[in-house]
Formats: structure tokens, sequence, C-alpha cells
């Protein structure tokens, strides 16, 4: 039957225009008497049999697949159904949880007692044992810790490290020593003549060194009763409450799990076990939200103060934001725990268990390089004596860079403490990602960028020590005023031309086309000089005068009709403040000549007002004796050449104008010309010499007094 039933498929398949020739009827009918026929001859039998054997053999044509619809709508539509499976699923088997837990009892209740009592009393004399000895070595573990807390407090931290280490140690030693008894007592006292013990004591003793060691780490960690070993800035309450709840929490997993539940399988039932399971896990959930509820105030005004101590900045608002929702955060975690336990035990709790141990190591991780490298940088800033005089401000320079160096490092191990999150969570494949051919041309791009950018720091703090040094009037040769404008206009210029450049490498490197960028600056550029020609004729002037060397800082010049000292010069203004102290700001298309007083050398020119009658000779004797005298002074060691003494001058106003002139080193002529002009005056005044203010002439005017009468006792007085 099924070789005839094959014989009229295939015919129907192979001769589709007989079928469509015929009516429905007519057609099956020729097509049975057509097969009766081929039957009933045995060479158009071979033949159809050969025939289908090769069309057994050939392979069937694969139909084309139909291109994926990538619209979002169907993309949505397909997770919608994952998440509405994965749900279904979920309830069916928290649901036949609750059913094996249900049978489990049933079974529990009728299992063999008597036997599961014969074993509890083997494993309570193991029990008893083994936690009593646990019991008289914590006595004396307690009592060599207080001794190492009491020789080591207020030590030093390494001395502290290695106390908490040493307490570790014999904590760890008395676990391990209690454990071996447990063995020895399992073997000889339970095992008998045979020296063999049953698997419920290993499964107690193999349960108790992993939970024990587990409460060690605790234990270690926090130190609840002696401060002086504990590491950690926790309280003592703190410190207290936490080793308190966790261990209880890891002895209430850990034993379940470990022992009672194996036992309870592998004697009663393996409802009972499951049901002792969920029991368990629900009483730690449960304890978990309790303790979460109890600390979501301390936990938020905790981070609150991490924020105030940042200023509330990026990572502070982070911490804010934690703190307000961070209970509703671990609440829900809890709750997932246990519905993932409940789903699937076996796969689904082991992973979530796993991903949140590497979710937690690696947020301590990054902790610990945040710590490490702020503590490092704080603390090895310190440069030696002899570079600190020779460049003073690189100290300060560097310390300036901390706070910055310090952002970019906490956002960098933020970025790499979430990709470690979502790599435990497989919510993202990164190093999938970075091995593949895309990951490696985007990170080494992204670390090109950030070499480039880390070598334009060091150039620009390279290339400003070196401007420092080679201005610092204590170290080598004095920089001349020349040097000092010529170096300042090169590290601004310097530093202008890095950042540009810099920053158009590193956008190169990330693969921003900068093409566009530079044809933007050149039109803006030819915008700028075409609207801006004042800044133009500014720039141009200033690089003229820069060249001709005409002004310098620390120069005393007039320009712009304003006279002063040159404090700032730039390649646009120059920075001149007057004898009152007022600054002023002068660009250099105002600037149509410059007066420098201090070029090469100077002369204070001295000129003094005598009376028509003095004696010229005189006159000079005493300006002669005037700059013998100021010879005598701290000046002399300005003066370059004898005194220029040029005598009378000018016949105006009534007086003689007589004129000398001090050749003194450049700037240096107004020390002593004053010296020089308050001396003469002296020696005019003790020689009698007048000047034209000393000389009052009385005219008499020829016309009649009007006087008033005297009366006969007014012309009686003399």
């Amino acid at each position: 039957m099924r070789f005839i039933l094959l014989v009229v498929t295939l015919l129907t398949l192979t001769m589709p225009t007989i079928a469509q020739d015929s009516a429905a009827t007519s057609a099956g009918d020729a097509d049975i008497d057509t097969l009766i026929k081929i039957i009933e001859n045995d060479t158009s039998r071979a033949a159809l049999i050969e025939r289908l054997q090769q069309s057994a053999s050939a392979e069937p044509a694969v139909p084309a697949e139909a291109p994926p619809d990538l619209s979002i709508a169907r993309q949505l539509a397909e997770y919608t159904r994952s998440v509405a499976e994965g749900a279904s699923s979920t309830f069916a088997a928290i649901g036949q949880v609750f059913s094996d837990l249900q049978q489990g009892f049933s079974g529990a209740a009728n299992g063999d007692l008597t036997a599961f009592r014969d074993i509890a009393v083997g494993v309570l004399l193991v029990g008893v044992g083994l936690f009593g000895s646990f019991l008289i070595l914590r006595i004396v573990v307690l009592w060599l810790q207080g001794m190492i807390a009491s020789r080591i407090a207020n030590r030093a931290w390494y001395m502290r490290l290695l106390g908490a280490v040493g307490a570790a140690a014999i904590d760890g030693g008395s676990v391990v020593l209690a454990w071996a008894i447990g063995y020895v007592l399992a073997l000889s006292v339970i095992g008998g003549a045979s020296g063999r013990m049953g698997i419920n004591q290993s499964l107690l003793l193999n349960a108790f060194l992993v939970v024990e060691m587990s409460k060690l780490v605790v234990r270690a960690v926090l130190v609840p009763r002696h401060a002086a070993l504990r590491l950690l800035p926790v309280s003592d309450s703190n410190a207290a409450y936490w080793s308190f709840w966790l261990a209880r929490v890891i002895s209430l997993v850990g034993y379940t799990f470990m022992f009672v539940a194996p036992v309870i399988a592998a004697n009663l039932s393996v409802g009972a076990a499951s049901a002792v399971q969920a029991l368990v896990m629900v009483t730690a959930v449960v304890i978990g939200v309790v303790i979460v509820l109890q600390n979501k105030l301390d936990v938020r005004q905790w981070l609150n103060d991490l924020a105030q101590k940042r200023d509330k900045d990026g990572l502070g608002q982070i911490f804010v934001m934690v703190g307000q929702f961070w209970h509703l955060v671990a609440i829900g975690y809890l709750i997932a725990l246990l519905v993932v336990w409940f789903a699937n035990p076996e796969q689904a709790l082991p992973f979530m268990i796993g991903a949140t141990v590497q979710s937690v190591i690696a947020i301590l991780v990054g902790a610990l390089i945040v710590a490490f490298v702020g503590r490092f940088v704080g603390i090895g800033l310190k440069l030696p004596e002899d570079i600190r005089t020779r460049l003073p401000l690189l100290e300060a320079r560097l310390h300036a860079f901390v706070p910055h160096v310090m952002q970019v490092v906490r956002w960098v191990v933020i970025a790499g403490v979430v990709l470690a999150i979502l790599q435990a969570w497989s919510l993202f494949d990164f190093l999938g990602w970075i091995g593949s051919e895309q990951g490696q041309q985007i990170a080494g791009s992204i670390i090109s960028a950030v070499l480039i950018i880390l070598v334009c720091i060091v150039l620009y703090v390279v290339v400003a020590s070196w401007v420092e040094y080679r201005l610092n009037t204590t170290v080598g040769k004095a920089p001349t005023p020349r040097e000092k404008t010529l170096l300042n206009l090169f590290k601004n210029a310097f530093t202008i031309a890095l950042v540009v450049f810099g920053l158009m490498l590193a956008l190169a490197q990330i693969g921003v086309n900068i093409a566009p960028l530079l044809a933007g600056a050149g039109v803006i550029g030819l915008a700028i000089g075409f609207g801006a020609q004042k800044l133009v004729q500014d720039i141009i002037t200033g690089i003229f005068i820069q060249f001709e060397n005409v002004m310098n800082e620390g120069d005393v010049v007039e320009a712009a009709g304003k006279s002063g000292v040159v404090e700032k010069l730039t390649i646009r203004s120059v920075t001149i403040r007057d004898m009152s102290g007022t600054v002023h700001l002068i660009p250099f298309s105002s600037v149509d000549q410059v007066s420098n007083m201090v070029r090469g050398f100077s002369f204070y020119v001295a000129e003094f007002d005598v009376a028509y009658d003095s004696d010229i000779e005189a006159v000079k004797q005493v300006m002669r004796d005037a700059f013998v005298a100021a010879m005598q002074s701290e000046h002399r060691d300005v003066v370059i050449d004898d005194l220029d003494l040029q005598g009378l001058v000018s016949l105006a106003g009534g007086a003689m104008k007589v004129r000398a002139r001090i050749k003194t080193m450049a700037g240096k002529q107004w020390g002593i010309g004053r010296l020089y002009s308050e001396t003469v005056k002296r020696m005019l005044a003790e020689r009698d010499i007048r000047t034209p203010s000393q000389i009052v002439t009385y005219r008499t005017i020829d016309r009649p007094a009007i006087l008033p009468p005297l009366d006969d006792e007014a012309a009686t007085q003399p």
C-alpha cells in the first residue's frame, strides 16, 4: 500500500497536464487504469522503480530563503513574543516546583524514618565533636587576636596590615584544625574498626569547611571585635551589624544546600529536600529585603555625603541618583534571584550568582584603582629641591593637571566597570567585540586619539617648563628683555598651534573627516580677513614691531600718546602702565610711532634757570661740583660717562638757561637725575646764586594819590 501511494503521488506531480485537461473524476479513473497497466507489465514496473530510486537519490531543491524582515515593528513583535514565552515558561516552572514540593512532602511522610533516625544519630555525634572543638578554638583565636590588636594599635599602616593578615591566618588555622578534628572523629568513632565513615558525615565536614571559610572572609574584612585589625573605614556598630547578618545568611544557605538538602534527598525524598531548599531561599530573600529596608536611609545619606564632597559634579550626581533608588534595585534583584531559582535552579541560578560575584568584584577593583591613583597622584607629585629651584612653576603646573587627570581616570574606570558588568550578565559581549575586526579598529582609533592628546599635553608641559627655565633670573644667564618678549610670544603661539593640530589629529584618528573643517577654517579666515581689517592691521603691525625689535617687556616707551612701562606684549597689542598706575591696552593699529626711552643708553638732561646778573662760570662750577657729589652715592655704577656740561643754552623770560647731560645705562637715568637736581639746587642756594623766582621788581606809578583827610588825633601820631 505504501508503494502504491508513493506511485500515485509521483504520477500526480509528474503529469500536471493530464490533471489540467481532464475533469476530476475521469482523471482519477485514468490514473488508476494507467497505474494498473504499469504494475502488471514487468518492463514498465521495473522502469518505474528505477525512476523512483533516481528521484529518491536526487537532492531536493532548497527553496530560496526570503529576506529577513528587519523592520522595527517586526523586531518589536519578535522581542515581545520571546518575553511572553519566557514568562510563560517561568510560571510553568514555578508551578511545577510547587507540585514537586507537594509530592515531596507526601513522599517524606511515607519514607523510612527509622533509617533516617539512625543516620541522624551518627551525624549528630560528628557535629557535636566538630562544632564543640571549633567553639573552643574560637575562644583561643579571639584571645590571640586581642593580643595582636593591642600590640599594633596606633602603629603604622604596614604593621596594621601584617597584624590583620596574621589574625586572619590564625582564624583560618582554627577552621582547618576543627575540620581535621571532625574527620578524625568521624573515622575513628563512627567508622569503627573499618576506618570508614558515611557519606553524610563527609557532607557535614565539607559543608563546615566551605561555610566557615566564607564566614572567615567576612570576619577578616570587617573584624567586628577588634577595631585595630580593621583596615576598612567602618564603624564598630556597622562592622558588628554586617558581620552578624552575613554570617547568618551564609550559614543558613550553605549548610542547607551542602548538607541538609542532600541528606534529606538521599534518605527521605527529593521533594522534601526541594521543599527545605525553597523554604531556606524564601527566608534568605526575606532577610535580605529587611536588611535593605533597614539601611535605606543610611546608604542614601552616605551617598549624598560623597556627592557633597565632590560638589555634586557628574559622578556626584550619579551618587545622588543611586541613593534615591538603590533600595528598589536591591529588592528587585533579590526577588528576581528567588524567581530565577524557582524557574531554573540548575542553569539560571549559577549564572546569576556568578554574574553577581563578577559585578561586585568589578566594582571593588574599580574603587581600589580610583583610590590608589588618587593617593599616588596626591603624594607622588613632590619634585626635588633643585628642580623646584630651576622650574618653580612646574610643580604647580603638574598639580593643576591632577583634578583633570583624576576626572578622566574616574570616568575610564567607570566605563570599564560598566563593560565588565555587561560582560558578566551577557548583555554585551565586549571580549568578542574587541576581538572582532570592527572592535579592534574602533579601539585602535580611540587609543591613538588618546595617545595624541597625551603627547600634546607632555609637549605643552615640556615647552612651558623650558620657557620658564629660560625666564628664571635666579638660575643661569639672566634673560634680556628681547628674550622675554619672544619667549612669551613663542609659548602662546606654540600652545595655540598645538591645540589646533592635536585636536585635528585626534578627530582624524576617530574617523572624523577633517577636510571640511580645514576648508571651513580657510573660509572663516578669509571672511575674518575681509571683515576685520583692523584686526589684520593689528597683527601685521605687531609682527613688524617684533621683527624690528622696537620695544620689549619692561621697556619705558611712549606709544599712541601714552607713556609708561611695557607690561605685556602680544602679537596684536601692547599693555602699558603709566606713572599713575593706570594700565593702557593699545592695539598696534593705533600706534603710528614708538618712542623707546631705555634702548642702549640714556641721558638725564638737567636744565636750570638763573638770574641775568649771575656768574656763568660760578653756575658751571656748581654743576660740576654737584656731579662730583652725586658720583659719591650708590648711583655711581649706572653712570657710564663724564658730565656733559653744555653751559648757557638760551636767554629768555628774564633768565638764563644752563644745561648739562648725564649719560647712564638704559632706563637708569631717573635715579641719578633726581639726586643731581637736588644737589644743584642746594649748592646754588649755598653760593648765593639767585634764580629768577628770587628777584622781586617794584615799579612806581606816577599819578596823584587821593588820600582821605587826617583828623587831629591821627595827625599827632607818629
